[in-house]
């Protein structure tokens, strides 16, 4: 399990716990993306590997780190976690079930009768995200800015070296995915509201980080890649 943090010195204890009581024979990896709290200390008091970065690269590159370490362990799975409480630990089973079939599972907040609300700005956002997804990978996720997500090794393999490093890098990652000849499906969660901590990114800095990513996807284009031999 790959967990990226920065500065989830609060949160981060009853994620840890949680993860352990209803996962307890899993690996735990928190990569402390730069923190000036005590989040490292938090990882390592609970028994998990930490990784630290000297500074601050985004969750983009936490992210990178932790595949690069999953395929350099021999990991033939491994699975996305937020350190800010969102996600909750007993989805997980239902999560890496998926793996059966697909070489990434998302978990949607949005699937079935879920009730995840967001803002009417947000809501409208996301949505545009998901039609444009759609157009140009050919599929419908419901949920393209999930962070709790599985992959299988071929997938870790890809983005151990290649994994989107901007902000909002989910959407990047599942178009990469797609365009390169992995299947991708989703299953439903349940989410939570973060139990620490801030989010990274608002109002301006948001907004220019959203059109941004409209850039990246437009320009890419909505051609499919040849996925790589495994």
């Amino acid at each position: 399990m790959i967990i990226p943090a920065f500065n989830e010195a609060d949160a981060l204890p009853e994620v840890l716990a949680g993860l352990a009581r209803q996962n307890p024979d899993h690996d735990i990896v928190v990569v402390d993306d730069g923190s000036t709290d005590g989040t490292a200390i938090v990882a390592r008091e609970a028994g998990a590997t930490c990784l630290r970065l000297p500074f601050n690269l985004g969750i983009g590159g936490a992210l990178r780190l932790g595949f690069r370490y999953a395929v350099e362990q021999g990991y033939d799975r491994a699975y996305q976690f937020d350190a800010d409480g969102q996600h909750d630990a007993s989805q997980v089973e239902a999560l890496l079930a998926g793996l059966d079939d697909a070489d990434m599972v998302i978990g949607s907040r949005f699937m079935g009768a879920r009730d995840y609300r967001v803002g009417r700005s947000r809501g409208m956002a996301m949505a545009l995200l998901r039609s444009l997804v759609r157009l140009i990978c050919g599929q419908a996720f419901t949920d393209t800015s999930s962070g709790f997500r599985a992959f299988r090794r071929p997938l870790l393999e890809l983005f151990a070296t290649e994994y989107p490093v901007e902000y909002m890098e989910s959407v990047e990652a599942l178009v990469l995915a797609v365009r390169r000849g992995f299947t991708v499906c989703e299953v439903p969660v349940v989410m939570h509201d973060r139990a620490g901590g801030k989010a990274s990114n608002r109002n301006l800095r948001l907004a220019y980080h959203f059109v941004r990513l409209l850039i990246v996807l437009v320009a890419g284009g909505t051609s499919r890649g040849r996925r790589a031999a495994s």
